[in-house]
């Protein structure tokens, strides 16, 4: 679980760094919408984890 939460959050990074060196305004706004859906996802998986690490 922990290497997919590295693996999105990577990912935004990734994504963030082309929507910064990318003049096309539409598709700057896209990779940053989905730098932001990585992260969410990221977020998601961290939370199930720590509910699920609660449970035990």
């Amino acid at each position: 679980m922990v290497k997919e939460t590295k693996f999105f959050r990577k990912q935004a990074k990734k994504a963030e760094r082309m929507a910064r060196a990318i003049s096309d305004v539409e598709a700057a706004q896209s990779l940053s919408n989905l730098a932001k859906a990585y992260r969410k996802q990221a977020d998601v998986l961290k939370a199930n984890r720590k509910s699920s690490n609660k449970q035990r």
